[in-house]
């Protein structure tokens, strides 16, 4: 089996059919399960390893957020990435579900080729949120007053001139290829210092560092209003 391998987990059957209809429909990416529950999800996760997993948030039994936790800190599904899949746009799952690991949101409403894209960006390794969700994701944390824990300190005190400087164009929502032009050095350069980043702040997504970023001074907060 050749393609993109994904998994689809939603408790709505006629949104879940939908989504593997697409998907299967499109070149290079095989739907190699689907699941009306999160713990039929975490189960297809182990049993077929795929790229990425679309997963609802709000589903009965075991929640997108439990599952994508489990997904995530799984060794046997290290590889896969988790997009959540929601009707609404920020709320309060949202940051519990990327603290769990998942690269980003979607909403549920994303135009088909939005959707597309989006698996292809997760499964290359990269974050992805929805426009309206990182607007308002952004806006909470360049807003939001908090104090780094020492451990943040440090490891910020770690870092080099350059990596600072990439992780404060990865936390403005630069891709790579931004990057790259940005600081006129080759995409395979950047994707070794995010990668560096990863490691030395014992971070699992490129959102991690978004995050980490707002909280230790690397992206400019602002003053509420």
């Amino acid at each position: 089996m050749t393609g993109l391998r994904v998994v689809v987990v939603d408790d709505q059957e006629l949104v879940r059919a939908g989504f593997v209809a697409l998907l299967s429909g499109a070149p290079g990416i095989t739907v190699t399960g689907q699941a009306g529950q999160g713990e039929e999800g975490v189960r297809l996760a182990r049993a077929t390893r795929p790229d990425v997993i679309l997963m609802d948030v709000r589903m009965p039994v075991l929640d997108g957020i439990e599952a994508t936790r489990r997904i995530t800190t799984d060794p046997a599904c290290a590889g896969t990435s988790v997009v959540m899949l929601t009707t609404f746009g920020l709320d309060e799952y949202v940051f519990g579900a990327l603290r769990a690991g998942a690269v980003g949101f979607l909403l549920k409403d994303t135009p088909p080729e939005e959707l597309l894209r989006a698996v292809r960006v997760a499964a290359a390794g990269e974050s992805l949120l929805s426009p309206s969700i990182t607007r308002k994701l952004v806006e909470v944390f360049a807003t939001t007053p908090h104090t780094p824990a020492p451990a943040d300190r440090a490891a910020a005190a770690e870092l080099t001139d350059r990596e600072s400087d990439v992780l404060t164009l990865v936390a403005q929502g630069l891709s790579n290829a931004d990057i790259s032009a940005r600081l006129g050095i080759g995409p395979a350069t950047v994707k070794t210092y995010i990668s560096r980043l990863l490691t030395k702040l014992d971070a699992t997504t490129r959102v991690h560092l978004v995050i980490y970023a707002y909280e230790t001074g690397h992206a400019p907060r602002r003053t509420a209003t």
